[in-house]
């Protein structure tokens, strides 16, 4: 049995999609109360809860923990995680990191997950960690804007990073978490291309057939509006990345391609695929 953390997310979802699929036994945890796949258990917990994964790790064989954002809190301990795991019997972690613990390393949330990974590594567990850059999915911040008003609204709109579908993502999790070949390897997870805001505004235009007008926010603007859905810790790092990517941000990696043999999506491919949500 696997279990999915995260399960109801833009990478989980699909996860467990692709398990199911595959003929395992899964186990689909979430916050709230949740629909699952047919033949998916779902449980509810809070990974913030001291003990609050050990019920759904009973019998696995494999975990994909992905860290919500209130695992950052001050008082959390989420590398206790990987403890309970070893207790509960299970043989693979695939964490889902951050790219930021490589290239941005002294940010309060890099430090808090390299805590996670270190412990991953130490564990004695078979283990692979996945450490995407910024996600395609995030252009749903934009979606209500693009409903109502035919708006993008962004900070940075001529910056660009090599943002990465969470399907392609979520196939990478699956591969690592089924396939031995990718044990206790650390994988850098990029779209194909550098892609600006103001691009991708124009590629949900283009999946709408319907104009849709950038507006450009200053760093405060966007930090305020960022601070109502993360820590304003996260919402900062975030911002340094998408205001100034460093080289290594920039770069887009093959690892994505090697592990599913084949390229990674564009954004193009995401925006025509969720062109509902912006209708």
């Amino acid at each position: 049995m696997i279990v999915v953390t995260g399960a109801t997310g833009n990478v989980g979802r699909p996860l467990t999609r692709a398990l199911a699929e595959a003929g395992e036994q899964v186990t689909a945890v979430s916050r709230h109360a949740a629909a699952a796949p047919d033949g998916v258990r779902h449980m509810v917990a809070d990974l913030a809860e001291p003990n609050g994964l050990e019920p759904a790790l009973a019998g696995a064989k494999a975990l994909f923990l992905l860290l919500s954002g209130d695992m950052h809190a001050v008082g959390a301990h989420p590398a206790d995680i990987i403890g309970q795991a070893v207790a509960g019997g299970v043989r693979r972690v695939v964490l889902l990191s951050s790219q930021g613990v490589a290239t941005r390393p002294f940010g309060t949330t890099r430090i808090v997950i390299r805590e996670v990974e270190d412990a991953l590594r130490e564990s004695g567990l078979d283990w692979a960690i996945l450490r995407p850059g910024g996600f395609a999915s995030n252009a749903l911040w934009w979606a209500e804007s693009v409903r109502t008003r035919r708006v993008v609204a962004a900070p940075f709109g001529d910056v660009g990073v090599p943002i990465i579908d969470p399907a392609d993502i979520a196939d990478v999790a699956a591969a690592c978490l089924l396939d031995d070949w990718h044990a206790d390897g650390v994988y850098e997870l990029t779209g194909p291309e550098v892609i600006t805001p103001r691009q991708q505004a124009e590629a949900i235009a283009t999946a709408l057939g319907s104009p849709v007008r950038f507006h450009h926010l200053t760093r405060d603007e966007a930090r305020a509006a960022m601070a109502h859905s993360m820590p304003v810790e996260l919402a900062d790092d975030t911002l340094d990345i998408l205001g100034s990517p460093s080289p290594a941000e920039l770069r887009v990696s093959p690892d994505t391609q090697r592990i599913l043999d084949r390229a990674p999506r564009p954004f193009a491919d995401w925006a025509s695929r969720n062109v509902a949500a912006f209708r």
